[in-house]
């Protein structure tokens, strides 16, 4: 199955569309009257970039909420059952207030920048101090829910996004075993690729490039020691970035290597992961203050 025919057949309303690559490319794709409109844009949300959305929340057509709840319903519907791609390890139950939250703040004129009301998808190996979990995929970690969150997520709370939930991926963000598995973790199983369901989606931020290519959220977060955002994203058919090495701050992710590991944007054009690096970098002043070992 094709990327085009995957998600024509996933869509929710049942519009019609003549080409779904029109979605990306024009600008005018579903401009009418807001009573035309659907009550709730998921049937319109493939392939939107981060602008197009604004475009969407600034002129009132759609709010950070409708967004949010047709991205939840497409995961519910693709993710967790229909072609069961398997990419979503754990959804955040604190989504939809968090996108109210930031609805308000729009309407009273406050607007934090580029991602504000825009969800996101995190890798399960990134704390967020909040009711989710933070796993690595491990059973061993299941129940674990960090104190505080990631310097990154503090990042990407203060930018406006809302954190969507968990991405799967290969258990230990593939560190498990040599022979261990693409995209498979004993807490979320398998994640599918959603060009060719029985193709690997490759690894370990398998669960983020898979949702990004399958429209279940805007953008998302990946980890890399060697590979592991440029290899599931060139299989899945988006962008992943790995930023150079120091450049985001590595605390509360959970570790490989001290020399390569690195957080990085997963999306579905480059201007939306230059965005979305942007609000991720930051200084973060308890690594910075953190006295220096000395050596022999």
């Amino acid at each position: 199955m094709n990327r085009r025919k995957f998600l024509r057949s996933t869509s929710f309303a049942g519009v019609a569309f003549t080409s779904l690559g029109a979605v990306s490319c024009r600008s005018d794709v579903g401009e009418k009257s807001k009573g035309d409109l659907p009550k709730e844009p998921e049937s319109l949300l493939n392939e939107l970039s981060i602008q197009q959305l604004q475009d969407k929340m600034n002129s009132g057509v759609w709010t950070s909420r409708m967004i949010t709840e047709s991205y939840l319903k497409r995961i519910a519907a693709i993710d967790k059952k229909g072609p069961h791609l398997n990419s979503v390890i754990e959804l955040n139950p604190d989504a939809l207030s968090i996108a109210d939250a930031l609805d308000k703040e729009r309407k009273n004129g406050k607007i934090r920048g580029p991602l504000h009301g825009i969800p996101v998808l995190i890798k399960d190996n990134i704390d967020t101090g909040d009711g989710m979990m933070t796993t690595a995929g491990s059973l061993a970690l299941e129940g674990h829910r960090a104190a505080k969150d990631a310097f990154i997520i503090k990042q990407l709370r203060a930018a406006g996004a809302v954190l969507l939930g968990k991405t799967n991926l290969s258990e230990w963000a593939n560190f498990r075993s040599i022979h261990s598995t693409s995209g498979w973790s004993s807490r979320g199983g398998q994640t599918r690729n959603p060009y060719v369901l029985d193709r690997s989606p490759c690894g370990s931020s398998s669960g983020s490039a898979a949702a990004v290519a399958a429209s279940l959220c805007t953008v998302a977060i990946g980890t890399e020691t060697d590979g592991s955002v440029t290899a599931p994203s060139s299989c899945c058919g988006i962008v992943g970035m790995k930023p150079t090495v120091g450049l985001l701050s590595r605390s509360g992710i959970i570790p490989i290597s001290k020399t390569q590991d690195t957080a990085g944007p997963m999306t579905r054009t480059v201007f939306d992961a230059a965005v979305l690096l942007g609000a991720l970098a930051g200084i973060d002043e308890d690594i910075r203050q953190q006295p220096t070992l000395p050596t022999k």
